[in-house]
């Protein structure tokens, strides 16, 4: 089901709408200030595996990212981080960044990998906001896959190849085609991994 939501100014009936459904294990296509995403509770197992199914992918390999409403999250789902890097991040978020980050132990099982690292963005997108505030604990996300622009940029396209396997495409205008800039804050530098829609300057010395 296609859901139209106000891009500048959700309708609070919708977005508990989705919400309700995210908190009963559903899945969600939404928009961000880069691509598309599928979406889930954080908590819902189930979830995230149809999430990973969708994928092809396995749930601990995933690059699944913790979308979250603002920096309160890092503190349960990140482990501490230096002050600097804390100041890069208030800098640059919200916005099209994913910040990649040592994880905590309250990441769900599900998701723990060797690696014990999380993706955590915060969109400067005011739908994806107002469903991660209504839902109160941050969505895990991932880019939508398609082969052609209009299978991740256009809400209709995207209803037409995923009514059976999401619950909700919640149509905020057509998406944006760059994802986001990825960036690596587990070692001593930043890595940038991903060059993409935000801009992303490093001092090489």
């Amino acid at each position: 089901m296609i859901l139209h939501v106000h891009p500048e100014d959700p309708q609070p009936r919708l977005i508990k709408q989705i919400v309700e459904t995210l908190k009963k294990g559903g899945i969600i296509i939404y928009p961000t200030d880069t691509v598309y995403g599928l979406g889930c509770d954080i908590l819902q197992q189930k979830a995230v595996e149809r999430i990973c199914r969708i994928k092809g992918v396995d749930p601990k390999k995933a690059q699944l990212s913790f979308v979250c409403s603002d920096l309160s999250h890092l503190s349960e789902f990140a482990k501490p981080i230096a002050n600097p890097v804390y100041r890069v991040l208030k800098e640059y978020l919200p916005g099209p960044y994913t910040f990649i980050l040592p994880a905590s132990k309250m990441v769900p099982k599900i998701l723990q990998s060797k690696k014990d690292t999380i993706g955590l963005r915060i969109p400067n997108n005011k739908i994806a906001m107002a469903i991660i505030k209504e839902l109160g604990r941050p969505v895990l996300s991932a880019s939508l896959p398609g082969e052609m622009v209009e299978d991740y940029t256009d809400p209709e396209i995207m209803h037409q190849n995923f009514m059976n396997e999401v619950d909700f495409i919640v149509d905020g205008g057509i998406g944006g085609t760059t994802p986001s800039t990825v960036v690596d804050f587990t070692g001593n530098e930043p890595v940038l991994i991903r060059d993409g829609l935000g801009k992303w300057e490093v001092d090489e010395e």
